[in-house]
């Protein structure tokens, strides 16, 4: 047996092992594929104050090693979340973070409020660097001060595990993530997608609605490598790498650079048993080379 246990925070997850906002639904669509109980967290997708509908179609589209998507945080907003989804998730035994976004800091505030009163919820996510959306989103991501600032009035409100998500669309990721640890982020989470676009040439039309939206995928695993990297350098509090991760040796790339923990998400949409695979081949990983404890693989690069 090995001890698979991380810490983000105050919060013990079972393994270092979650799922990434807007790739895994509520969780409870996984059922028939695998115990979700048995990962060590799940990030459900993105929750605003109110209902959103989304961009318009098309608004996802393959790309070599990769996706684009600007599906823009489609939800039925956070009082739907917590009278209709939230019970349905109440026998699930692993932790569960809701992805929480907004277009300004009182509606990321008021959505964290709500949120904070639901016992069976240990953390939220804040995604302050989704580029689906025409405001809010990439503003709040890419300054230090507007960073800061809506990590400082949400933290003021939630009492759990508050975990930032990070833009890697900025000149300086580290300085982000700093800035967001010194007004309390217990963790930062990263990388979100880079933005990109695609074009049909026969048509000469983009192939997404919005005309650019966010890359995911194999295709971004070096720069969301070395990102984590940077971060976990940077700052004192854990972070939770993801970028590309498709298979166990991905997953301990990002550990060895310094993740506590690590995302899933591209790899759900090609193989919804991907994250349990992931954690078999971490776990297989261990054994081969005689590691007791998951904690001690934690920025252990050679450099």
């Amino acid at each position: 047996m090995v001890d698979l246990k991380v810490n983000l925070g105050t919060l013990q997850l079972k393994n270092p092992v979650m799922t990434a906002s807007g790739t895994f639904g509520y969780g409870t669509e996984y059922y028939d594929f695998f115990d979700v109980s048995r990962i060590g967290g799940i990030v459900v997708k993105g929750t605003t104050l109110r209902d959103r509908q989304g961009n318009k179609y098309p608004r996802m589209a393959e790309t070599p090693s990769g996706m684009l998507n600007a599906v823009g945080l489609q939800n039925k907003g956070v009082n739907y979340f917590a009278e209709k989804i939230y019970p349905t998730l109440l026998d699930l035994d692993t932790s569960i973070f809701v992805n929480v976004s907004g277009s300004t800091v009182e509606e990321y505030v008021e959505t964290a409020e709500i949120i904070n009163e639901l016992d069976h919820i240990p953390g939220i996510e804040l995604n302050i660097s989704c580029p689906n959306v025409k405001e809010g989103g990439m503003t709040f991501g890419t300054s230090c001060p507007s960073a800061a600032q809506v990590v400082k009035e949400v933290r003021r409100v939630y009492k759990k595990e508050l975990m930032v998500k990070l833009s890697p669309n900025v000149t300086s990721i580290s300085d982000i993530a700093l800035a967001v640890e010194a007004e309390g982020a217990d963790s930062v989470s990263l990388i979100n997608t880079l933005l990109g676009m695609a074009i049909d040439s026969e048509t000469r039309k983009p192939l997404l609605s919005t005309v650019t939206g966010g890359l995911s995928g194999p295709a971004v695993k070096p720069v969301a490598l070395r990102m984590v990297w940077q971060v976990a350098q940077a700052v004192k509090i854990p972070v939770v790498g993801m970028g590309g991760i498709m298979t166990a040796a991905d997953a301990i790339e990002f550990l060895l650079a310094g993740a506590a923990a690590i995302q899933i998400g591209t790899a759900n949409f090609i193989d919804p048993t991907a994250p349990v695979k992931v954690l078999e081949g971490i776990e297989a990983y261990m054994l081969r080379h005689k590691i007791n404890r998951v904690t001690d693989l934690i920025g252990a690069l050679e450099i």
